[in-house]
This record gives structure tokens, sequence and C-alpha cells, in this order.
């Protein structure tokens, strides 16, 4: 899997969508979530935004950034943010899907590579500048490194950048391009994922268990070793099959396939599948103990488990409710800008640290006893600090998304109204 990098720690959803709406265009990373037809004809209301699912896509993102801070491994477990992701990307899709399929494919496709364009065109910019070579650099065989630099435009596989670049005592460590890179593994996926749609969807809606399930079925071989695909082929194939399910639920629950389905059943079923991956998890622990990004099995059945107990109490939310409300600009701009925050927030991690190495040069904290101090609350800094960096972002880049989905730009969008949606996802 490659969806496990930290900022300090060494290699994953990710993201983390995203995914859009804008956030995941919204899982994909962008777009805002939309109430199925369905369901709104069942409620009696009209079609619109469901904030729910844009709540859920908010606290995707933020665990996100908290876990490429923090590198907490039980972060897996409380929140699968990357299962949420694909899930509320697949109900998105399937919705999309009501409009002919090429024309729905063209739209994803649009709105997820100019964030992509702007963000490569900084890193490898950066790489450049620090004398990287794709041709000259052994690990990326020559020519053919030249040939990869297409994923850093159009993500179908995986972009090339040295493990090592610079100096480690230099102003960024040396392992920079494996952390801001790394995560471009989840637009690799949504991609495949969104060419793939009409025929999952196609074959949901006539075997909809079967379709459902092929993907850990695909786990159980490839996530175990009883099957090894090597190289990026194989990080690829393993994505896809154990976020497969979390993506065909999203069809499930926008088709209403979810909801016939009586709820003691399939929280039931979630939650045996839950159990199901705690069980293995604890029988095949990685170099981070729990860490489910390097347990496929545990990681796919936890994550399907756990999104399908999140869908069946769906409360399709047309505004978030009592003390919610107050977050509802920060929900609908996490929304409006997914794709930014989860392409940039590992660089951004990273960027911390130079900016608190100034700290130690200040007179006050010249003291042993001072320096201690902010040795000991590093992290922390890194955490209040880089929201501020994040927000810099989205004024500086965020707007492209906009212009990706063919809307006015938009330097902070907090203000749309919940239930009006200004363009098609």
């Amino acid at each position: 899997m490659t969806q496990h990098f930290t900022s300090g720690a060494t290699p994953p959803a990710g993201v983390p969508a995203a995914s859009p709406g804008a956030a995941p265009g919204t899982p994909p990373v962008g777009a805002p979530a939309v109430v199925p037809p369905q369901a709104s004809a069942a409620a009696g209301k009209a079609p619109g935004r469901d904030r729910y699912l844009d709540l859920l896509r908010s606290v995707a993102l933020v665990r996100v950034v908290v876990y490429h801070l923090f590198g907490w491994a039980w972060l897996t477990v409380l929140f699968p943010s990357m299962g949420v992701m694909f899930a509320l990307a697949g109900s998105l899709m399937a919705r999309s899907l009501n409009r002919p399929a090429l024309s729905v494919i063209r739209g994803r496709v649009r709105r997820l590579l100019p964030p992509l364009w702007v963000f490569s065109a900084v890193v490898l910019t950066l790489l450049f500048a620090g004398g990287w070579n794709p041709a000259k650099d052994p690990d990326q065989g020559g020519t053919w490194g030249i040939v990869e630099l297409v994923n850093y435009v159009i993500p179908i596989g995986a972009p090339p950048y040295p493990w090592h670049i610079g100096d480690a005592a230099g102003l960024l460590e040396d392992t920079w391009a494996d952390q801001a890179v790394g995560p471009l593994w989840y637009l690799r996926a949504y991609l495949w994922f969104v060419l793939a749609s009409p025929l999952l969807l196609w074959a949901f809606r006539r075997m909809p268990w079967a379709t459902l399930l092929a993907p850990l079925a695909l786990t159980a071989v490839v996530g175990t070793g009883l099957v090894t695909i090597p190289g990026e082929t194989g990080n690829a194939v393993m994505d896809f099959a154990v976020f497969g399910s979390c993506w065909v639920l999203g069809f499930a629950h926008h088709e209403g396939v979810l909801q016939k389905i009586p709820r003691y059943a399939a929280v039931s079923g979630g939650a045996l599948l839950m159990a199901f991956g705690l069980w293995w998890a604890s029988g095949h622990l990685g170099p981070d103990g729990w860490d489910l990004n390097d347990i496929p099995p545990a990681q796919a059945t936890w994550s399907l488990g756990f999104v399908v107990i999140l869908l069946q109490y769906a409360p399709s939310w047309q505004r978030l409710p009592g003390r919610l409300a107050r977050w509802d600009k920060l929900v609908t701009l996490s929304n409006n800008r997914a794709v930014t925050i989860y392409l940039w927030h590992n660089l951004l991690i990273m960027a911390t640290v130079p900016i608190i190495d100034l700290a130690y040069n200040l007179p006050f904290l010249q003291s042993e006893g001072a320096t201690a101090a902010l040795d000991s609350t590093y992290t922390l800094w890194m955490f209040v600090l880089v929201w501020p960096l994040i927000a810099v972002a989205l004024v500086a880049f965020g707007w492209v998304e906009d212009v990706a989905a063919k809307r006015r730009p938009r330097l902070w969008p907090t203000g749309a109204k919940p239930g009006k949606s200004r363009h098609r996802t």
C-alpha cells in the first residue's frame, strides 16, 4: 500500500479527498454532497446538499492531516478516512451517471487535473532546482523516469521522485519529496474508480452483492500475499481492491439499496466486518502496530463495516443541526476546497519545521530549559501552525478548483447556502 506517509515518519487515503465540493469534487476529491433523488423524494425535501455527508468529508480531511502530522496508528481505526471519502465519492458518481457516462467522466477528470497541475508545477520546480534529474536517477530507470513524469499531469500511475534530495540538515528534511508526493496515490485510485464506474454501476444494478463483495475477494488474494503483484502496478491493484467495496457501497447508498436492508441486519453485518478486521489486524500487526494502512484485509473490512453503519444512519441534513451549525462555514469551505487541502497538506506540514526552527533564535529561548520545552512541544506547534499555512494555500491555489469546475473563482468560499448547488456534479 502507498497511503502511509507521515511527516517525520516513513511510509498514505489520504485523500481525503479529496474529494470535494468541492471536496472531492466532491470527493474526489471537490464537489458538494447531494441528497440522492430517491431519498429526497422519500423525505419530501427538494434535492440539495446533504450536510451530513459534507460533515463526514470534513472530518475525514481533518483526520488525514492529523494522521500525517502525528502518525498515530489508532487514528486509522478511530475513523477510516479513506474508506469514507471513497464511499462518498462513489455515491456522487452514481448520481452523476444519470447523465451520459462519457460527459460525466470528462467532467470529473476536468475537475481533478488543474489543481494537480498547479501542485505538480511547484513540486517539480523544487525538485529540479534541488538538482534532481529523472534521466540520471538510478531508482527511476533512466529514460523511463522521464516518461513517468506524465503521472504529474495525469495520475494514471505513480509519479517518480527521489527518495532523498538536498541535505538532511537543510531547510527541509531530505525525504520531503517522498512526504509531499506520496499522498498522490489517492488521486490515482480516484481516477481509476471514476473510469471504471460506468461498468461497476452496470454490474451493481444487475448483481449488487457480487459487485459489492468482489473487491473484498480480491483483497483476500492480493492483500494476504497469496498472489503478489510487484511494483506500482501491485500498489494500484491493492488500492483498488481495498477501497473498491467502499466505492460500490456509495452506489448502494445512492440507489437506495442500502436503505432497503433492515437496519439491524446492516448494522450487524457492518459490526461483523469490523470485528473481523480487528481480529485479522491483531495477528498481522505491521511495523507501526495497529496502523491499518499496513494491513490490507483489515483496512478493507474495517472501512467497509464502518461506512455501512455511517450511511445506514445517514440523516440527510439540509442544514447542520444544533451546535454543529457553528461549524457550517468551515464545513462548506473544506468541501469546496477538498482537493487543495489534500494535495498541499503534507508539504505544508513539512514547511512548519523551518518556521518553528526560527524560534530557537529568540532571546528568551536561549536557556536550556526553554529549548527543552520547545523540543517537547515541537509537534504540537506544527499542528498549530499548519492550519494557517493551509489557509494561505486555499487562498493562493484553491480558486483553481473553481476554474476547473467552470465556476466563478472565489478566494474563501464559505457562504454558499445549504440546499443550493451552483453546479452539476
